[in-house]
């Protein structure tokens, strides 16, 4: 074949593998999408909280808005990388770290710009360490929790800022229950969250374990007659061999082939002489006994395993087959 006929299919090659990667990247992009719509709820949420407290007077407008400004500024920042496929160059695609600390930095900032109800935002600070470490490693999660440990040993220890949830009259009590009522929703949407997870990747398991399953099976069958191919048989030959020499069991082989197999292809050509090897071999695998094994060995050679047989019995069992064979129908194959 001339090197110039082989460049289209080079072309092909390289054009199914930018195709893979984009599919790859696309599914990606739409598994994360939730998270940021999740993550753009949760700044709703706390928008609508904040704005019942300036209603009632405990809370400036302007400080509200900003946190809400900031936290979609953060959620709308991570969701533009996604889309445009920044995250697939990194093995953590959901750019957890970054994520958790510009959240956790936003809580933060409304801790000292709104300490009045600034134990509100540090319960969202363990919510969203909590929901990070269900994709972090354990040297990640120790930088995520070491950093939002030193922001608040900073608010607490060098500001003069009173962190607090007022609780004095019954409309901020109500308040309160507000904030802590969606903190535990959050809490419980994190759990639900890493038991999908659980059950996706307990599913994928099992895909990977039937894939692999028949992967294996691929590996071991001749591809044109369903036998065992020629390293399978042999191997399966070895192991009958040891277990016969241990056991001092019986155990009887034979080479079986087709005769005048080269007439055959000379006569009728190769397509027919290859439904004449899967016709042959469909007719030995239906014959044989369950624990008996057939493959392979080359051409039109196979190699029939047979345990647990002595000489004898393997001659009248090799006889029976032999006369199937010689008296099935291959009208079908060719005339």
């Amino acid at each position: 074949m001339e090197r110039s006929s082989l460049l289209p299919l080079q072309i092909d090659g390289g054009s199914i593998t930018t195709f893979e990667t984009k599919n790859i990247s696309g599914r990606r992009i739409r598994q994360r999408r939730p998270m940021y719509l999740a993550q753009l709820a949760s700044y709703l949420i706390d928008i609508v909280i904040l704005s019942l407290y300036c209603v009632h007077g405990t809370l400036t407008t302007s400080a509200s808005i900003g946190y809400f400004l900031s936290g979609v500024a953060v959620t709308a920042l991570a969701l533009v990388l996604s889309e445009i496929g920044i995250n697939d160059r990194y093995t953590d695609h959901y750019l957890t770290v970054p994520q958790s600390i510009g959240n956790i930095s936003v809580q933060l900032g409304a801790i000292y710009f709104l300490p009045e109800v600034g134990i509100y935002f540090v319960a969202i600070i363990f919510i969203i360490l909590g929901f990070g470490a269900l994709r972090m490693t354990a040297l990640q999660t120790a930088i995520v929790w070491t950093y939002a440990t030193a922001g608040l040993i900073a608010l607490l220890l060098m500001t003069d800022k009173v962190i607090g949830l007022p609780m004095e009259t019954l409309a901020e009590r109500a308040l309160a229950a507000a904030c802590f009522v969606t903190a535990l929703g959050r809490s419980a949407s994190t759990g639900l969250y890493g038991s999908a997870m659980r059950e996706a990747l307990y599913k994928r398991g099992n895909e990977l374990k039937g894939a692999y399953a028949r992967i294996e099976t691929l590996a071991q069958t001749d591809e044109l007659t369903g036998a065992l191919n020629r390293r399978a048989i042999l191997q399966l030959l070895d192991q009958e061999i040891s277990q016969t020499q241990r056991t001092a069991q019986l155990c009887s082989v034979a080479m079986i082939d087709v005769d005048f197999f080269k007439k055959i292809n000379d006569a009728f050509g190769h397509p027919i002489g290859d439904d004449v090897l899967r016709s042959f071999s469909i007719t030995l695998f239906a014959n044989i006994r369950n624990g008996d094994r057939l493959g392979r060995y080359g051409g039109e050679e196979f190699l029939l395993v047979l345990p647990h047989t002595a000489g004898d019995e393997a001659l009248r069992i090799l006889d029976r087959l032999r006369l199937i064979v010689a008296e099935s129908d291959w009208s079908a194959v060719s005339p």
